[in-house]
């Protein structure tokens, strides 16, 4: 994976992008489909790429894809942070609730431990914002 610093500091982790007078377009489309790849390869049944931000920044934006059945394990959350379903349909339990996404569907993290499942393959954008 390249990197490079853009304005202030932010670091893009995905490669491929069109880049013009400080502003940078890349293609959801194509990470998700290497992505989805490269979870059916994966013994953890997932992939994950940065595609905005990195440490040190406030903003981190992360394209994850995660095959059926596949989960996140339940985690602390970094702060503020959403899930945009890319493809697929995902749950996110937190606690004893829980919630399914679908492509399109905006998922708000709860402030709370959490876990992510994948009920299909799937490909989420997940934005975090760290406090402080």
């Amino acid at each position: 994976m390249s990197g490079h610093a853009g304005k202030r500091g932010a670091e893009i982790h995905a490669g491929g992008g069109d880049r013009l007078g400080g502003m940078e377009k890349f293609s959801l489309n194509e990470i998700e489909h290497r992505l989805l790849e490269r979870a059916a390869s994966s013994s953890s049944g997932r992939g994950a790429e940065t595609v905005y931000g990195g440490q040190g920044n406030v903003l981190r934006q992360t394209v994850l894809s995660l095959r059926a059945g596949s989960a996140l394990a339940e985690h602390e959350s970094p702060g503020e942070a959403t899930l945009l379903v890319l493809r697929g349909r995902v749950r996110l339990r937190s606690g004893d609730a829980s919630i399914e996404g679908t492509a399109g569907e905006l998922l708000v993290i709860p402030p709370a431990r959490h876990a992510l499942e994948a009920v299909e393959d799937s490909a989420v954008l997940l934005t975090t914002a760290k406090s402080g």
